[in-house]
């Protein structure tokens, strides 16, 4: 039983790896077309890093094991606001009261309104991924209006560049970039779901709980690594914008993508317990949207304890 932790093991760092040379190497060629930063980082950075969670889920459909699509964008979504913003509030203060982030806040919540309401329905189908990608369609859009109003308002200022923008990167650079992404992630989110599958059976764990547990952590890594760097150098007054941004698309990309690859039964767990897990966990991000409150390490505590105890829960 070595040998599927060790496989399993490499998987995740080899999508951790592929998925950070994804993101340069699409923001790189981008800004060579003349793509503005700002749409940049709205779209093909935020699909980058998101792209293990896809690929993962894609994967586990094909490979026969739904519940564990399921489970890692439910899971993911968790660990982001618990886990992904407690453990940087240990080692350091949040600064998110300046973090302008009502209006996305409140599309996350619909997004995630709607998410929980076509989960009743049984199962994510075609028809729930059509209704799921329309969402996403809707957001961008305004996405787009909100970043166009932004550049006319900001036209005479310097834009700052979206993080792994390089100018002077040479096109063949761009290029392995490009090529190590896309072979990297299908190959790393393979060994890491048929790995997985293997370590719940033998186990008795359900690839639902797997899901929620080990892969959901495993692809959390990436945004728990930049917000842990962010509270380090006082920077992480963007952190709460970026995980808010991160579950949205993850609710309505990843399963909405997925759906169209196969349906995706929802197990009754999910139903009583660990959608409302997700849901309560967005709620408690309303003193730091709405009334200008820092992530302290009082915070921190408290929000790493509660994902401490539902990991507990779950794998009990």
């Amino acid at each position: 039983m070595i040998m599927p932790w060790v496989l399993c093991g490499f998987g995740l760092i080899l999508l951790l790896l592929a998925g950070d040379a994804l993101v340069k190497g699409a923001v790189n060629l981008s800004l060579r077309l003349g793509v503005p930063a700002l749409i940049v980082s709205l779209t093909i950075v935020a699909f980058g890093t998101s792209a293990p969670e896809l690929l993962i889920s894609v994967q586990a459909i094909l490979d026969g094991a739904p519940g564990l699509a399921l489970g890692n964008v439910v899971g993911s979504n968790t660990a982001n606001v618990l886990l992904v913003l407690g453990v940087p509030a240990l080692l350091a203060t949040m600064h998110t009261a300046e973090c302008n982030t009502r209006k996305t806040f409140a599309v996350m919540i619909a997004g995630s309104l709607l998410f929980i309401a076509l989960a009743f329905r049984g199962v994510f189908d075609w028809i729930a991924g059509l209704i799921l990608l329309a969402g996403l369609a809707l957001m961008l859009g305004d996405a787009f209006r909100d970043a166009h109003r932004h550049r006319q308002a900001c036209k005479d200022d310097d834009e700052e560049e979206p993080e792994g923008a390089d100018p002077d990167m040479p096109g063949w650079r761009i290029a392995v970039f490009l090529l190590l992404g896309l072979a990297g992630l299908p190959l790393g989110a393979s060994l890491l779901v048929e790995n997985a599958t293997i370590i719940a059976k033998t186990y008795g764990v359900s690839d639902t709980v797997i899901g929620l547990t080990l892969v959901a952590i495993g692809t959390s890594l990436p945004e728990l690594a930049t917000t842990v760097m962010a509270a380090l150098r006082r920077q992480a007054d963007v952190a709460l914008g970026n995980v808010i941004g991160s579950n949205l698309f993850n609710l309505l990309a990843i399963i909405g993508i997925a759906s169209l690859v196969g349906p995706i039964p929802v197990d009754r767990s999910f139903l009583t317990f660990d959608l409302w897990v997700m849901l309560g966990a967005s709620v408690l991000l309303v003193p730091f949207v709405y009334f200008s409150w820092n992530i302290t390490r009082v915070w921190g505590v408290i929000l790493t304890g509660l994902y401490l105890a539902y990991m507990v829960i779950v794998l009990g």
